[in-house]
């Protein structure tokens, strides 16, 4: 038991510990509010985009690719992405905060917390679910962000599609995703035509490549510490009934409806789920709301507060719910720990 506790621990404590950080510098006067505000633009328009275009065209091989699985949590995705949109207007009537309660509702922190805690309750086969997963999973992540935040942006809710299509289309997170595609798709059609791989971008473009690793490293701390950076505690009480509801879907009703979903499948004989997948699914469906989340309501027009304390919130709440919901699993005998 005391190993689950660490798993849980282990996973999530540095995101808060990096969050507290940037609260304490700018507490101490280190972090300025117009570093802030330029911190949000440097890694909403650069180093998000960098992390996602690297972290998609790392994929060994498109073969490797466990698609029922897959499709099941990108189906998911957009179920929770559904019910999210019913949630958010039955909390709050105003619109800037129902784009971040959307999308919260919806997106977790997979991108970061995903491979952590798949390491951590699985094996090797159960880290490279995680490593796909996060790819494709954070790639609707931000197309179905993108739309939610865009919806409610002016807080009426009524855009034109031609609108929202332009937001998504010139959105630098769906941009870097889709680079990333488009050069892995480049790769596989040289195997395929040519049997190997004549033009990488990592051998032939190497110092370019190396660039754009080196923005992805730094996105995670960056971003963390300017989310902290914007946390002001005073606005805790203000906006306490959206905080807790989000918080209440992103940790239980969130896992609930994934997981369940997954284990009716799974003893139904429909889906194909064991010690293997369900690391990368506690991630997915049970970690705090995506830190990626927050710099996007910033960027976007959502309240920037709600968002930076659902993030905050969710996160520290999240070591007693994730180790609630893996106790609840290896008693099932679906985690093997």
């Amino acid at each position: 038991m005391l190993r689950v506790i660490l798993a849980a621990v282990n996973a999530v404590a540095p995101v808060v510990l990096t969050i507290l950080l940037g609260y304490w510098l700018k507490c101490r006067g280190f972090l300025s509010k117009e570093f802030l505000q330029k911190g949000n633009w440097l890694v909403f328009h650069l180093t998000l985009p960098a992390m996602l275009f690297i972290n998609v065209y790392k994929l060994d091989s498109l073969g490797d690719v466990n698609w029922p699985v897959l499709l099941f949590c990108l189906g998911m995705i957009c179920v929770l992405f559904l019910l999210g949109l019913v949630y958010s207007m039955a909390v709050t009537r105003r619109g800037d905060r129902r784009g971040v309660i959307w999308q919260s509702c919806f997106r977790s922190n997979f991108a970061i917390l995903g491979f952590a805690i798949a390491a951590a309750l699985g094996g090797s086969e159960a880290e490279t679910l995680a490593a796909v997963a996060s790819t494709t999973c954070s790639a609707l992540f931000n197309v179905l962000a993108v739309i939610a935040l865009s919806v409610f942006s002016d807080g009426e809710g009524q855009h034109s599609v031609g609108g929202a299509v332009k937001k998504i289309l010139h959105n630098p997170l769906i941009i870097g995703g889709v680079l990333g595609f488009g050069c892995l798709l480049i790769r596989e059609a040289q195997r395929l035509l040519c049997g190997e791989v004549v033009f990488a971008l990592n051998v032939q473009l190497k110092p370019i490549y190396t660039v754009v690793e080196n923005l992805k490293s730094i996105t995670t701390p960056f971003a963390l510490l300017v989310l902290g950076g914007q946390f002001e505690y005073q606005a805790v009480r203000g906006l306490f009934k959206e905080i807790a509801a989000t918080t209440a879907f992103r940790l239980l009703i969130a896992p609930i409806v994934g997981l369940g979903t997954a284990i009716l499948l799974t003893r139904a004989g429909i889906l194909a789920c064991g010690v293997n997948e369900f690391p990368a699914m506690v991630a997915l469906f049970g970690s705090p709301a995506a830190v990626a989340g927050a710099i996007m309501a910033s960027e976007m027009g959502g309240d920037e507060q709600l968002a930076t304390q659902i993030v905050v919130w969710t996160s520290l709440l999240s070591i007693a719910s994730i180790f609630l919901i893996i106790c609840v699993l290896m008693g099932m005998g679906l985690l093997a720990i």
